[in-house]
C-alpha cells in the first residue's frame, strides 16, 4: 500500500526529521521503548514504522548476539536514511512494508516494536491483526503514540502557526499524531485484535531543543506538512519556518526551549 498524504515522508523530510526532532520529541521514547524488550537468547524482534532507526539503535543495543531484528518502514525513504545512520549489523535486516498487510509468516516473531506509528495506519485494527498474526504464542507487542495537543505544547504551536499560514487551506497534518490520544480507545483495539495483558500506561518527559529556530525546521520540514506547503505553493518554507519559531519561542523560550512531552505506551501479550 502507498504512503497516505500524512504518511509520506520523502525526500528531505527524513534527513529534517533526523536532525532536528529526533533527539528532542524521539529519542526520549526509543530508549523507553527498548528498555521493554523482554531479552533473551534468540529473540525474534520486528519493528514496524521505524523511520530513520532512532529505536532501532536503541533495541540493537539490548538485543543479544543471538537474536535478530527485521526493521520495517512503509517509506522508503526513511529505511534509507537509516540505513546509511546505522552501521551494518549481521543481527539487522532492513524491509519496505507496510504494517497493514506484513510479508511475513504466522508466528514468526517473538516481539513487534512500533514507534509512533499506529497513529498513522488507515486501518488500526487490522496493523494489529497483523502485528498478533506475526507473534508466536506468548509474543510481546510494545508500541508507543502520542497524547493530545494539550499535553504535548510543541504539536499545538505548530499546528496552530502553520494553520494560520494558510487560513483558506490549513494542512491539517499534526491532527494525525496528535489526533489518537484516547488510553482507552488503544486497549480496546488490542483487546479486540486478541491480545491480552494488554496495559497502556502514561509515560513524560521534560525535554529541550537548542533553539527555537532549530526545533520548528523539523516541525516544518520533518514531516508531511512539507510537501503541503510545497504544494500550495503560497507561502515558503522558510516563511512558516519563522512563524513557527516565533510561537515557540514566545511560549516555550528560547536557546533552549523547553517543553514537556507525554505519550501513551502500550504492552500487550500475543
Amino acid at each position: 500500500m502507498a504512503p497516505t498524504q500524512h504518511s509520506s515522508f520523502t525526500g528531505e523530510i527524513p534527513a529534517f526529521y533526523d536532525r532536528h526532532l529526533g533527539p528532542v520529541i524521539f529519542e526520549p521514547y526509543a530508549r523507553d521503548l527498548a528498555r521493554r524488550l523482554p531479552v533473551r537468547d534468540g529473540l525474534r524482534v520486528l519493528e514496524t514504522a521505524c523511520g530513520t532507526g532512532i529505536v532501532t539503535r536503541h533495541l540493537l543495543a539490548r538485543l543479544p548476539a543471538s537474536g535478530r531484528l527485521v526493521a520495517t518502514d512503509l517509506n522508503q525513504g526513511m529505511i534509507d536514511h537509516a540505513r546509511a545512520a546505522l552501521p551494518e549489523d549481521p543481527r539487522l535486516t532492513w524491509r519496505t512494508a507496510d504494517a497493514q498487510q506484513l510479508p511475513f509468516e504466522a508466528a514468526s516473531f517473538d516481539v513487534v516494536v512500533m514507534q509512533f506509528g499506529i497513529m498513522f495506519l488507515p486501518d488500526k485494527a487490522q496493523g494489529l491483526r497483523e502485528a498478533r498474526r506475526v507473534l508466536a504464542a506468548g509474543g510481546r507487542l510494545l508500541y508507543n503514540a502520542w497524547d493530545s495537543f494539550a499535553r504535548n505544547a510543541f504539536g499545538r504551536i505548530a499546528n496552530d502557526a502553520i494553520r494560520e499560514m494558510f487560513p483558506d487551506e490549513p494542512p491539517t497534518f499534526y491532527e494525525t499524531p496528535f489526533g489518537d490520544h484516547d488510553p482507552d480507545e488503544h486497549r480496546r483495539r488490542a483487546l479486540a485484535a486478541g491480545f491480552r495483558d494488554v496495559e497502556v500506561e502514561g509515560v513524560a518527559f521534560e525535554t529541550m531543543a537548542e533553539s527555537a529556530a532549530h526545533f520548528a525546521a523539523g516541525l516544518v520540514r520533518g514531516n508531511p506538512v512539507s510537501l503541503a506547503i510545497s504544494e500550495r505553493g503560497s507561502v515558503s518554507h522558510e516563511q512558516v519556518e519563522r512563524r513557527v519559531a516565533e510561537s515557540l519561542r514566545s511560549e516555550l523560550g528560547d536557546r533552549p526551549v523547553r517543553t514537556s512531552l507525554h505519550a501513551w505506551v502500550l504492552t500487550a501479550t500475543a
